[in-house]
């Protein structure tokens, strides 16, 4: 498989190591508190679900559907943009329906990217913003993720010293996995620079209304100006806890809509049209289910941050996602992140994400998604006391991962 050529741009799935460690322990008896993948294991709305059952059978609903989603979903996206961000979107050229946010990037990859292109990628970030313009044939420089001035002047060497010059940058905010948060003034920045440059933006909005603070992050698009040059992806995943259902959205620059729905035209059919009615019901319908998915968020978010930090384990509290980015504990920095991660669950019971998965600069870092209920949080903090308080015998006598195979 080696010999394939995009097999070979991809490196080694770095997760492989804990869910390796993950199997062997389950297959041993042991109970795994799984935080590592950011897999919501809340319900989807009732009213949704019905939604599907109701359409399911019906005359034409097992046909092929419509790539770019049928129309009454389009429809419901732009009404959700004019609510939320008082953003006015064209359902029928400047919205396009995805098989969830991650297709999405990987296929507007695909169709705007020349062998070659440079694409400049927030480092650490969500794997699919860098390896889907790696798969396309694209190069990748690295930029911050943070959304500081750093951001920009990294930004502005990045250009002038790429050959040939950056076609895109990517931005997600609130960030996966460092859980930043991005203010209108950086958007209003942004816009501008990318005008400067004349280089596209695309923005992951994934995450937008799991936030804590009461400030809801803002869209990129809400910048005037912004539908010149940026497209932005969101997905029912996280907002309506649809994550199998696999259903999103690319919204903005009707040039890069259009691309992406011709390349989409050739590689898929659509969702199943009762997925993509039930998800038009879920963006028309009552918003209490999204005031609840917060809250319960933010309970898990306060009980990681509280239990965790009185087991010896300071875990900055994030504003917004479903993800708490936390420094490895001084005792264990010099494993590195797999290797940490591995001794998690081989001596806590815990599973997080090893912070390299994200990208290099992730490294010391580890990713623990709020996927477990509070009772189990607590339960993952005092594992991981008992093997803090034990951190230097542990330490000691840790097998490296290299001997293990």
């Amino acid at each position: 498989m080696d010999d394939f050529h995009r097999i070979r741009r991809l490196p080694p799935y770095v997760f492989e190591e804990v869910n390796q460690a993950k199997a062997r322990a389950r297959n041993a008896g042991a109970d795994i508190i799984d935080l590592g993948m950011g897999n919501p294991d809340l319900p989807a709305p009732a009213h949704v679900i019905e939604k599907m059952k109701e359409t399911l059978g019906k005359p034409r609903t097992d046909r092929y559907s419509a790539s770019r989603g049928i129309p009454g979903l389009r429809r419901a996206q732009a009404a959700y943009y004019g609510r939320r961000f008082g953003v006015k979107l064209n359902p029928e050229t400047q919205i396009v329906a995805t098989l969830g946010s991650k297709e999405g990037f990987a296929n507007v990859a695909q169709a705007i990217t020349a062998p070659g292109d440079v694409v400049l990628v927030p480092n650490p970030s969500y794997p699919i913003h860098a390896f889907g313009f790696l798969m396309a044939g694209g190069t990748i420089r690295s930029v911050p993720s943070e959304p500081t001035p750093n951001f920009f002047h990294t930004l502005e060497r990045a250009i002038i010293h790429s050959i040939p010059k950056p076609i895109a940058v990517v931005v997600c905010y609130p960030a996966n996995p460092t859980a930043y948060v991005a203010s209108l003034d950086f958007y209003k920045d942004l816009v501008v620079f990318a005008k400067k440059y004349s280089i596209f933006v695309l923005s992951d909005l994934a995450y937008a209304e799991v936030y804590f603070e009461g400030n809801p992050p803002p869209s990129l698009l809400q910048v005037s100006g912004a539908m010149d040059i940026a497209v932005e992806f969101t997905s029912l995943s996280k907002t309506f806890s649809m994550p199998g259902w696999r259903m999103g959205f690319a919204v903005g620059n009707e040039r890069i809509i259009a691309a992406l729905a011709r390349v989409k035209s050739y590689l898929d059919y659509g969702a199943f049209t009762p997925v993509q009615v039930a998800a038009t019901a879920a963006l028309n319908g009552p918003e209490d289910c999204i005031q609840e998915m917060r809250e319960t968020y933010k309970r898990r978010r306060d009980v990681l941050v509280e239990s965790f930090g009185r087991a010896g384990w300071h875990v900055p509290s994030p504003r917004a996602s479903m993800f708490a980015w936390a420094p490895i504990p001084d005792p264990f920095k010099s494993l590195g992140s797999i290797e940490f991660s591995t001794l998690l669950v081989e001596k806590a019971e815990l599973a997080v994400s090893p912070g390299i998965g994200f990208g290099e600069y992730g490294e010391g870092y580890v990713r623990i998604a709020l996927v477990e209920n509070e009772q189990r949080i607590r339960q993952a903090a005092r594992n991981v006391r008992r093997f803090l308080e034990s951190g230097a015998e542990k330490l000691h006598n840790v097998v490296p991962l290299a001997t293990r195979r």
